[in-house]
């Protein structure tokens, strides 16, 4: 984790529509809910937005589906807040064993709520202002040049790849933070006839999956006529378009065997 990753606060990444369930629900309810659907393993148990503890599915096992709730949830709750850092919310997380926190604001009441796939999240592909200012100083250092950064959306189709292939995996998540509304920007460089993608091939791939059209981005502006070295790569690996990129899934890659073939 860098400098600039310790300064990310936990409502940067929390999911803030959050499903929850009352005292007085059975607990036969909430297993078929659970049982409904492949995102949840429990939920926080609110009143009146005020988290009062969390069940999960763990917590359901041999209890007697007319049960409810308050019977079987634990009430020793551990919640995050908004303005906490995330890298504090990872240390809760592994040292406390859970795999969610709710998150809750200054009046206690619910806001959202962060689990450890928002952890890792927030350290993969993160665009942040210092990531962005690095790499004028570094084109600017290289060519001998000034450059200007500016924010603005572009258009997806308009962007050329620096990166050859994206991973599956990492891709499902950008879809879901894209439907989310918690994508970061791209890091776009702008050559006056061209745009070239310099960060955020998989957030790029997942708007094209998801049929939207324009990105927020950080944008690195050059005025000079320059071919820069990240686009003599680009063009050696024969990528123009978004499309060109490759998707590895390394759930089929050939050095990842099948269970199946040892049984």
């Amino acid at each position: 984790m860098n400098t600039g990753d310790r300064r990310v606060r936990v409502r940067e990444y929390m999911t803030r529509d959050v499903e929850t369930v009352a005292p007085t629900d059975t607990v036969g309810s909430v297993a078929e809910r659970i049982a409904e659907t492949d995102e949840h393993s429990g939920f926080p148990v609110a009143r009146n937005g005020h988290v009062e503890g969390f069940v999960s599915a763990r917590d359901l096992l041999l209890i007697d589906a007319g049960a409810t709730v308050r019977e079987v949830m634990n009430q020793d709750l551990i919640v995050a807040h908004p303005d906490m850092r995330v890298n504090d919310a990872a240390r809760v997380i592994l040292r406390s064993g859970v795999q969610k926190l709710p998150v809750v604001n200054d009046d206690g009441k619910l806001v959202g709520i962060i689990s450890n796939t928002d952890v890792i999240r927030s350290q993969i592909e993160r665009a942040t202002p210092e990531k962005v200012g690095k790499l004028r100083r570094t084109l600017e250092n290289i060519h001998e040049i000034k450059l200007t950064e500016e924010r603005r959306e572009v258009t997806v189709a308009d962007l050329i790849p620096t990166q050859a292939k994206v991973y599956a995996d990492e891709l499902e998540g950008r879809v879901y933070e894209l439907k989310q509304g918690l994508a970061e920007p791209l890091v776009v460089i702008d050559l006056g006839d061209r745009l070239l993608l310099a960060d955020g091939h998989h957030r790029v791939l997942a708007a094209r999956r998801l049929d939207i059209a324009r990105m927020d981005a950080y944008v690195i502006v050059v005025d000079e006529d320059i071919e820069l070295g990240m686009e003599r790569t680009a063009a050696a690996e024969g990528l123009s378009t978004i499309a060109d990129i490759s998707i590895v899934d390394y759930a089929r890659h050939p050095l990842v065997e099948s269970i199946e073939r040892f049984q």
